[in-house]
């Protein structure tokens, strides 16, 4: 990595410009979560006919139905790229050093730059559907020599990060994250939040090992099918509705994090 590289990073990290519109994205993250929330309660007791989707693409296309939609879904354009610019600095930086720090920022980068890009879909009236997108990658994975294999390692690679989510909520290590202690309650919305998504994205990698031992690929699924098949269990609309409450807590979390977040 050359000086001048790092130099250019930095600086365009530090910008006021991309330090707002990264807070943006956080801001946008807590709506998204909030509407998640609320579709999860819909499908828990079949509120609307509970088919929504409750993942981003369910959200999305939430905001797209509303009259501020396209103002809505712009700023989430905006603020979901600039977020992701602003993780490719600290790729590039590297402010705290590790090589893990770099990783997460990468991952991070690269998610944030696909919401970004899934919310500009929508704005031009071609959002796809995540449950389809994850169908897609299974099938297309299992088509391959060692595809099962290669399943298999999504869903245990989704639940690292399922126990990441929720290690980081129990511990409160999110605080971590933060310039200054956001408050008592902020802390309660982060842990039950973290914990909340922790469940969710379990759930979802236990669908891909499920498709990989079954070697079919829509047993395979997202963040809507995970709430789903929550839904379909024992006391299964009870348990629905405390992740649901859990990912909007996360959503009121990210609202406090645009606020506090260490830039």
């Amino acid at each position: 990595m050359t000086i001048a590289a790092h130099d250019t990073a930095r600086n365009i990290g530090n910008n006021d410009i991309v330090e707002k519109g990264a807070r943006l994205g956080y801001a946008m993250s807590g709506v998204i979560h909030l509407l998640i929330g609320w579709i999860a309660l819909n499908v828990a007791w079949g509120f609307g006919g509970g088919s929504g989707s409750a993942d981003k693409s369910g959200a999305l296309a939430t905001v797209a139905g509303g009259t501020t939609g396209p103002f809505l879904l712009w700023l989430a354009v905006v603020g979901f790229f600039l977020l992701a610019v602003w993780e490719v600095t600290e790729v590039v930086v590297g402010r705290h050093g590790e090589l893990r720090h770099r990783a997460k920022a990468a991952g991070k980068g690269v998610m944030y730059a696909f919401f970004a890009w899934s919310a500009f879909k929508v704005t031009q009236g071609t959002g796809g559907s995540d449950e389809k997108q994850a169908d897609s990658l299974t099938g297309s994975l299992m088509s391959n020599p060692g595809g099962r294999v290669l399943v298999g390692l999504v869903g245990l690679a989704i639940l690292a990060v399922a126990g990441y989510h929720a290690w980081k909520g129990w511990t409160k290590a999110f605080l971590d994250d933060l310039e200054r202690h956001p408050g008592d309650w902020v802390v309660r919305f982060g842990r039950v939040g973290y914990v909340a998504k922790g469940v969710a994205l379990a759930v979802a990698g236990s669908l891909f090992i499920g498709a990989a031992a079954s070697s079919r690929a829509s047993e395979a699924g997202g963040l809507d099918a995970a709430l789903k098949e929550l839904r379909d269990q024992p006391f299964g609309p009870y348990l629905l509705t405390l992740v649901a409450l859990g990912i909007a807590a996360y959503g009121l979390y990210s609202f406090a994090r645009a606020r506090h977040a260490k830039l």
